[in-house]
């Protein structure tokens, strides 16, 4: 047993050219090329995961082009809401914020005052002091 496990860390692991069985066909003087082995047919399981890493890789290019997509069109966008033309405002009042809800504006002013106005018309619906 030990004579086996010497030789086989004593072996050479590359191959002698000059013992190799396989056929070989003369490709001029001193010149030996060997003849190509037909190619052995793939194992099944090597098929599974190039189909499941083809499908992968089809899967990955169509996200990045989908996101790609959703950025280009987000981001393009106009996101602004339409506001109006011009807020006539009463007399003495300076608008200090302003904020915007489904058919209405709210202008907030210096002298602690809410000013609600019709998105639509722009008439002043509703006026709140703030205490």
């Amino acid at each position: 047993m030990s004579n086996t496990i010497l030789r086989l860390f004593m072996s050479d692991p590359l191959p002698d050219p000059s013992r190799d069985p396989s056929p070989a066909t003369d490709g001029g003087p001193g010149h030996l090329t060997p003849s190509p082995e037909p190619a052995a047919p793939e194992p099944r399981q090597l098929k599974v995961l190039r189909l499941l890493v083809t499908t992968l890789m089809v899967v990955m290019i169509l996200g990045v082009v989908v996101i790609v997509g959703l950025l280009v069109t987000r981001l393009t966008a106009d996101r602004t809401p339409p506001l109006p033309e011009t807020v006539s405002l009463p007399d003495g009042a300076r608008a200090q914020a302003v904020t915007m809800g489904p058919g209405w504006y709210a202008v907030v002013t210096e002298d602690q005052r809410i000013l609600i106005f019709d998105a639509d018309t722009g008439a002043l619906r509703q006026s709140i002091q703030i205490d």
